[in-house]
């Protein structure tokens, strides 16, 4: 049984060798460990995969000890991830369809180990898409006065189906405190990478008349600054002069959904961590 423990503490001697110690003290075999000091934070960062027997392994015991004799005495933030256990993913949409498609396609595929419940909209544009894909749809719309109502209904929605995670899929509506507080970390939204440059309803217009020679797409946890949040994943393709606006618009959408399918690939293999509105990822 493989299990997955993320580690993030100040940085000090001997944190590597107390835990591997630890952990082959509880029968595991480390499999995989990367680790990273942000000297100048004096941030340390682990990640290790053990092996254990399922037979005689107790997860309630050891978190039970490894709280009590590693995590209390390294001051450490830590999470420990089950393999085989599907994280629940819930995909909100708007108008475009191109993430959606991609991101459904690749969970068909089974390369997204993650149970999807629902997909929630603003708009009833998307539902023949979920329900291709079996999955239940849910229309809530939302206008300047509806907006927390709306957000409630969400938010029920979300708890009632216990998700895990969220991955705004071109979701065309700024995400409240409301809802980002109760999902810190847990949100992940993707958008061009001409934020702030070229802000707007039609970024791909401003960046032809500018004459780019780049575009590109940034995948990003959501927070209450907006499209500020940490990065969690990147890309930029070249453009030239003989492109067109439609050349741009169709090579952008095809960089954000690659760039947006990294991501949440990265989020639920356990390899993001997020410390000081950045990330470290363990590729």
């Amino acid at each position: 049984m493989i299990t997955t423990i993320l580690i993030h503490c100040p940085d000090q001697k001997g944190i590597i060798s107390t835990v591997t110690g630890f952990i082959h003290g509880k029968g595991g075999n480390i499999v995989y460990l990367d680790q990273h000091v942000d000297q100048q934070a004096n941030a340390f960062f682990m990640r290790l995969e053990s092996d254990f027997d399922s037979s005689f392994f107790s997860e309630t015991t050891f978190r039970a000890d490894f709280e009590k004799e590693l995590a209390k005495r390294y001051a450490m933030k830590w999470s420990l991830h089950q393999a085989g256990v599907r994280p629940k993913m819930a995909l909100f949409v708007s108008k475009y369809n191109h993430c959606l498609y991609d991101l459904l396609s690749r969970f068909n595929a089974g390369e997204l180990a993650v149970d999807i419940p629902f997909i929630i909209s603003n708009h009833d544009d998307l539902r023949p898409i979920a329900e291709q894909f079996d999955i239940p749809f849910h229309h809530i719309p939302v206008t300047k006065a509806s907006k927390n109502e709306a957000e409630d209904q969400q938010l029920k929605l979300l708890e009632e189906h216990a998700v895990d995670f969220i991955v705004l899929a071109r979701y065309m509506q700024i995400v409240s405190g409301k809802v980002i507080s109760r999902y810190p970390n847990k949100i992940i939204n993707i958008h061009h990478s001409f934020l702030p440059a070229f802000a707007g309803a039609k970024p791909y217009h401003a960046a032809f008349k500018r004459g780019v020679k780049i575009i590109g797409a940034t995948s990003h946890y959501v927070t209450e600054d907006l499209d500020e949040g940490p990065i969690i994943e990147q890309d930029v393709t070249s453009v030239t002069h003989a492109h067109r606006i439609a050349d741009f618009i169709a090579k952008g959408r095809d960089l954000e959904k690659i760039v947006l399918a990294r991501a949440v690939k990265l989020h639920v293999q356990r390899k993001t961590m997020v410390y000081a509105n950045k990330t470290v990822i363990f590729y």
